[in-house]
């Protein structure tokens, strides 16, 4: 079956089927050229947000969240953060920015909460902590770096499922997120059917064109024979 054809199926089937399929047959760098041709040039996450470990990959649905700098003890600390964090759905990322950056915004406990829910994996645009307490529990999750600092004194999740932006990438809830040790990816959920398929069917093509070339064709005759580089 054709992969456009393939893929067309798997959109009208539900996530379970779909996000299997994704991991396996996608990549990061893919997902943005298509991206790119459909003229959406800005849906990569900062580069500086990587995986604990390289081998972490996530696909998933936009959970947002939005962190903001809390001075001092709270009356409720670390804000709706443990709302946000009980309301995350199977096939959900926890996907959180803001503030200053200043302490941690993910650890042990909240892994654990999230992998028990069935979420798919948690994206922090600034720090983790608890390193080998989180990579024991094997499950994706991806950020600036470690810092042990805590939060509860220093931020605060002021909302959650909400529009979210990180360094210019707009970031919808529901929105679909692909991230590997390349970079993380941002889909509108607008462009999704589209990109999905587009870029299963070049994901298949690189496949053609490496054995071409491996065989003896130039790169620039690959390129002029498949359009694909």
């Amino acid at each position: 079956m054709p992969a456009g054809n393939d893929s067309m199926s798997l959109m009208n089937r539900n996530d379970d089927d779909l996000f299997p399929r994704l991991k396996a047959s996608l990549y990061s760098p893919v997902i943005g050229d298509i991206l790119d041709t459909l003229g959406f040039w800005h849906q990569f996450l900062p580069q500086p947000i990587q995986p604990l470990r390289t081998d972490m990959l996530l696909v998933g649905r936009a959970m947002t969240v939005q962190i903001t700098d809390a001075w001092g003890r709270q009356d409720k600390p670390f804000g709706l953060m443990t709302d946000a964090l009980d309301s995350l759905q199977p096939h959900e990322i926890y996907i959180a920015t803001g503030g200053s950056m200043n302490c941690a915004a993910w650890g042990e406990i909240m892994t654990a909460t999230a992998r028990t829910r069935k979420g798919a994996g948690a994206i922090v645009n600034g720090f983790h902590r608890d390193t080998p307490k989180v990579l024991e529990q094997d499950w994706p999750v991806f950020s600036r770096g470690r810092f042990a600092q805590d939060a509860g004194v220093r931020s605060k999740v002021i909302d959650f499922r909400c529009s979210i932006e990180i360094e210019g990438v707009r970031i919808e809830p529901g929105d679909l997120i692909f991230g590997d040790l390349d970079g993380v990816v941002v889909v509108p959920q607008e462009v999704e059917a589209e990109v999905i398929e587009k870029a299963l069917e070049k994901a298949a093509g690189e496949k053609v064109v490496r054995k071409a070339i491996e065989a003896g064709m130039s790169s620039t005759e690959a390129f002029h024979t498949y359009g694909i580089l």
